[in-house]
């Protein structure tokens, strides 16, 4: 919790697009507050703390807390939705969720990959080719994992990761149960596949010549 992103807030009185314009130019960011046993509020954020929060990829699927002005409250919240400037880049809206320890949710999680630099794999030159790089999960709302770790200190050149290799968090589940899906390979380096190919080539035209000689040899018959 100590790490929890802070968010000041405020109530927004005006809701559409008139207001949310104005909100903007006064340097926040309208947003919505949902969930819980309480009504839909238009609140305000600072414009500056959701920059960062967004920047930093510490606004989705992440558990934050918003003081509420004049209120004295703190909410846990959890963004779920953002809107950003297609052309900018910059946030524009943000669906807010109110949680609590007993709340659980569907979040995407970061794939972290560990022990790169000893990976036997990856020192003889294979590449590490990352096919997930988030994973979804369902979790309690407070405790959302950082990340998902994979351990790569035995993956040799031509590995499968699946999920099953990575140890899940108290409390975390995996929404897709019916497989072990690969959320990382080790592959070949680029000579080894050039060589193979290569080799392949050779081989073909020897191939070819011989069938050229057969069929000559039943002309001359």
């Amino acid at each position: 919790m100590s790490d929890a992103f802070k968010f000041d807030c405020e109530l927004r009185k005006r809701a559409g697009t008139g207001g949310s314009r104005a909100v903007r130019r006064d340097g926040w960011v309208p947003a919505v507050l949902y969930g819980g046993d309480k009504e839909p509020v238009n609140i305000k954020l600072r414009y500056n703390q959701v920059l960062k929060a967004y920047q930093t990829n510490r606004l989705i699927d992440v558990l934050s807390i918003i003081n509420v002005k004049d209120t004295n409250e703190e909410q846990q919240v959890i963004g779920r939705d953002i809107q950003v400037d297609p052309v900018k880049d910059l946030p524009m809206h943000v669906d807010l969720m109110r949680v609590d320890a007993k709340t659980r949710v569907t979040v995407n999680v970061p794939m972290h990959f560990l022990n790169q630099e000893t990976c036997p794999g990856l020192k003889a030159g294979g590449v590490l080719n990352i096919v997930r790089h988030e994973v979804e999960v369902i979790a309690s709302a407070t405790a959302i994992p950082e990340a998902l770790e994979a351990d790569l200190s035995s993956s040799e050149v031509g590995d499968t990761i699946h999920i099953s290799a990575v140890t899940l968090p108290k409390g975390v589940e995996l929404t897709i149960t019916d497989r072990d899906f690969t959320v990382a390979t080790i592959a070949a380096p680029s000579a080894m596949r050039s060589s193979e190919s290569e080799e392949g080539e050779e081989e073909t035209p020897e191939t070819e010549v011989i069938n050229e000689k057969s069929d000559d040899g039943e002309g001359d018959e």
